[in-house]
């Protein structure tokens, strides 16, 4: 979507073959970039950006499922999520807005949280963890960024096709009819949301207001229904909506 606007844009991923698609179309730019490892990241984002001559929009978009029990995986495996997505994602984020600061021109940073923020995906806890730490930490952002020329978006995507659910890791331990359910009805949602150009076009509306602002897409029922029953129901009412959403 970038690239039809015109936009030079800086692509990221852990092995730039993975970019083929887009490498060689008039615009885009290739990076290694792996998030597991904090310092080259950073690292890798500083040079991008030096050869950019800064960023004008920054969109921090990667992350990765966990499926299992909280108590019965190996805490490192949390540990290592939230790292990853929380933690270095902040991380570039502070490089980020050190850079838009120093230019002070009109620039977005834009936080890719999840509706998973509101509403918790049974057996993924960090994940839930690491969304609704960076949707705090972009309210917290906004705050401060209020009268400046730097945008913040908090975007909050529902189910997507995106194959993101032949992803997700599935550490041995803990089967119970529960997961089984949970597991079922997550990947059925997954491959039967809307096509990620849908989320694209809900990012552009967002960032042509040129103004900070939570955006959350889906279907009509995630990004729309459930919120306002979340917003003006019982938080009894909310977690039932939950615990019927995935048949438990």
């Amino acid at each position: 979507m970038l690239l039809a606007e015109g936009v030079q844009v800086w692509g990221t991923a852990r092995n730039v073959a993975n970019l083929q698609a887009l490498t060689g179309k008039p615009g885009f730019h290739p990076v290694a970039l792996d998030l597991k490892a904090g310092d080259a990241a950073e690292a890798a984002f500083n040079d991008a950006a030096k050869e950019a001559g800064g960023f004008d929009i920054v969109i921090n978009n990667a992350g990765y499922g966990v499926f299992g029990g909280f108590a019965v995986t190996d805490f490192a495996v949390w540990r290592e999520q939230l790292e990853v997505m929380l933690i270095n994602t902040a991380r570039l984020s502070h490089a980020a807005l050190r850079d838009m600061r120093a230019r002070s021109t009109p620039s977005v940073l834009i936080n890719i949280s999840s509706l998973a923020a509101e509403f918790p995906l049974p057996f993924q806890s960090a994940y839930n963890m690491a969304k609704a730490g960076l949707s705090a930490l972009n309210e917290s952002l906004m705050i401060e960024a209020a009268g400046t020329p730097i945008a913040i978006l908090d975007v909050r995507p529902g189910d997507y096709r995106t194959d993101f659910e032949s992803s997700v890791t599935r550490p041995e331990g803990e089967s119970t009819v529960a997961m089984a359910r949970a597991w079922r009805n997550f990947t059925r949602m997954m491959q039967t949301g809307p096509a990620p150009e849908h989320a694209a076009q809900a990012l552009r509306r967002a960032l042509l207001k040129r103004r900070s602002g939570t955006v959350r897409c889906g279907r009509i029922f995630q990004a729309t229904i459930a919120p306002f029953l979340a917003r003006f129901g019982s938080l009894t009412l909310k977690r039932r909506i939950q615990a019927r959403y995935f048949d438990l």
